[in-house]
Parts: structure tokens; C-alpha cells; sequence
């Protein structure tokens, strides 16, 4: 499907900000564009300018140390993400479920930040990004402001981010940093796809952590467990936290039972 519209490529977060300021619900951001550039394709998608923020230093930046944690600019890329050395010695999470999102090639282009803000309830990262209470960090022609990812997902495809407004960089603290981790998939198909439900299980400092994925309107993340809780007590407190839906890939039922396997296989696994 063809669709015409303005293409703007600035070099700079201020003058990125001054056209999302200019053009507001008429623009859409374009990073990755693994989302994007298909569902404009498709039809799904028709903003009248599209705002290409790679050309932009400041969100090409992945760095690490022990008081900032973890931050993610907005245009770095699974792939980068996956080989970067602390993510693999401190994030496993991160890792497990870097992996699965879609292939290689993909991983290239997708980016973390842009998985989150897409908001899809079947997001690879989100349920790991809340297991490790990161942050969104959101900028403006009027400031700056930090959201964690538990209220930036607000709704299915719907975050907290205003027109006007651009994730500069996710910010992942240092506290379940070096947390053993595991993460587990259902999809339709063997190799790549997109996940039917999902579940990330981290455990630190004698904490358990669980968030799932494509079993509510948003991803969960349930209580904290103490370790050495029983399965079967994270699996009855995810069947009452979980509102799984039917559709063309799945049965709600089999999404809340599979949900119930893998909290038990990780259990087991982690050693939670």
C-alpha cells in the first residue's frame, strides 16, 4: 500500500524534539522501524512525517557502570545490546530474551527501546525489563522525566509517552544486577515468532521475580516471592494476576496453563 509523507532525518535530540513539537499526533518516530515501516505498509500506520532518529549521537550510546546501571540509548540495537560484555555478565535476563526476538538479521535493525515503545503485550523484553525495575527515560522541548516500564506500558500498543515527547534511552539500575535468570517462549512455530505467552523468572538476594508476556492487555509482574516459595504458590499468584484472551494464535486457556508451565520449568531451572 503506498503512502506518502514527509521524511525528516535530524541531528540532533533538540531538533528532533522541535519537529515532534511541530507535527505532534501527525509524526511517528522511525528508529529501527522494524514495527513502523510495516504497518505503514500495511495500512496500520499513515503519519503525515516521519521523525528518523538514528542519525543522532546521544541514542547511540550503550554504556555501563556501578552507579548509573545499565542505559540503552534509543537507537541501539538488539544485536549490539546481546554482545555488549556486562549485559552477558550481569543482565542474563536480558540475554535469554534477547535472543528469541525475532532473527539475527531482524536484531540488527530492532531495537530495545523501540520494542518498548511499541507496547505490544507480546514484547520480548518488557517482562524482563520489569523483572529488573528499569526506567524510561522520556525528554521534551519542556524537560525530562523518568518512568519506570511498569507504568510506560499503559494499554495494548499505548504507553505513556506524549506526542511531543521521545525516549531518549532505557535505564536498567545495578539492583538485580548478576541475577541468576530464565526465560521462557511459546510460539506457534519452531525457529522465530512472535511469542504466544511468555515468562521471565530472575532471582536476587533471596528474591523472586516473575513478569509475563501476552497474558493481559499489558505485561505483568507479580509480587515478589521469597526464595524457596513453592512453584505451585507463583503459579496460583499468576493465574489471578493473568487476564489471557483468545485470538487466532491461541486458546485463553492453553495461555494460562502454558503460563503455569513455565513458571514451574523455570523454578526448577533457576533454582528459585
Amino acid at each position: 500500500m503506498t503512502h506518502e509523507f514527509s521524511y525528516h532525518a535530524p541531528g540532533s535530540i533538540a531538533e528532533a524534539l522541535a519537529l515532534l513539537a511541530e507535527h505532534g499526533d501527525e509524526a511517528a518516530v522511525l528508529s529501527g522501524g522494524t514495527d513502523l515501516l510495516v504497518n505503514i505498509r500495511s495500512g496500520l500506520s499513515r503519519p503525515r512525517h516521519v521523525v528518523d532518529i538514528k542519525r543522532i549521537p546521544e541514542l547511540k550510546t550503550l554504556s555501563y557502570d556501578r552507579q548509573s546501571g545499565l542505559r540503552i540509548g534509543a537507537c541501539v540495537t538488539m544485536n549490539e545490546l546481546l554482545s555488549y560484555a556486562p549485559v552477558t555478565e550481569w543482565f542474563a535476563v536480558l540475554q535469554a530474551a534477547g535472543v528469541e526476538l525475532a532473527t539475527y538479521q531482524l536484531r540488527n535493525r530492532a531495537t530495545p527501546v523501540g520494542n518498548i515503545v511499541t507496547a505490544s503485550p507480546c514484547g520480548d523484553m518488557s517482562s524482563p525489563l520489569l523483572c529488573l525495575d528499569a526506567e524510561v527515560l522520556v525528554v521534551s522541548q519542556n524537560g525530562s522525566r523518568q518512568v519506570p516500564v511498569r507504568e510506560f506500558i499503559t494499554g495494548v500498543q499505548t504507553t505513556a509517552l506524549a506526542p511531543d515527547e521521545l525516549v531518549q534511552e532505557l535505564i536498567v539500575p545495578r539492583t538485580y544486577a548478576g541475577a541468576k535468570a530464565g526465560y521462557k517462549k511459546l510460539k506457534r512455530i519452531k525457529g522465530h515468532d512472535l511469542g504466544v505467552v511468555s515468562v521471565a523468572l530472575i532471582t536476587s538476594n533471596g528474591t523472586v521475580r516473575v513478569g509475563i508476556g501476552s497474558a493481559a492487555p499489558t505485561p505483568l509482574l507479580l509480587p515478589d516471592f521469597a526464595c524457596g516459595t513453592p512453584a505451585e504458590e507463583i503459579q496460583a499468584a499468576a493465574a489471578n494476576a493473568i487476564s489471557p484472551i483468545d485470538d487466532v494464535r491461541c486458546t485463553k486457556e492453553y495461555r494460562a496453563f502454558m503460563v503455569g508451565v513455565f513458571i514451574g520449568r523455570l523454578v526448577e531451572e533457576v533454582g528459585a
